[in-house]
């Protein structure tokens, strides 16, 4: 599929798909004769979970490295140290989300007292 159509399955800008693409976090699996992008459902679902990494606080250099380790651990299934940072990387995405959950609850929290006054 063409890039307008992963923006409009992923809500993503094309500037977004773009810059991700030049800074490696997600290329396209192929281009046309006139060089234009072309993804496939695994790439999509790739964007995906780096769009869903982006509310949790991950810097460009970490949603690599996480991709880097689900790309190896995919490769190699059996490895204890690939997946004892996988493991490490989940604790932490828990504790952002937990972080997040308490930011919300702060969140709503705001919007009571706001609407008692």
């Amino acid at each position: 599929m063409r890039i307008g159509e992963v923006t409009e399955r992923t809500s993503l800008s094309f500037r977004t798909l773009r810059h991700w693409d030049d800074v490696g976090l997600v290329q396209p699996s192929a281009r046309t004769d006139g060089g234009f992008r072309l993804y496939t459902e695994k790439d999509v679902e790739r964007i995906l979970l780096i769009r869903r990494m982006k509310p949790l606080g991950y810097t460009l250099d970490e949603m690599r490295e996480l991709l880097d380790v689900v790309d190896a651990l995919t490769a190699a299934p059996g490895d204890h140290a690939l997946r004892a940072r996988f493991d490490d990387i989940r604790e932490g995405a828990q504790l952002r989300r937990q972080r997040l959950r308490e930011q919300l609850d702060m969140a709503d929290d705001f919007m009571q007292q706001l609407d008692r006054l």
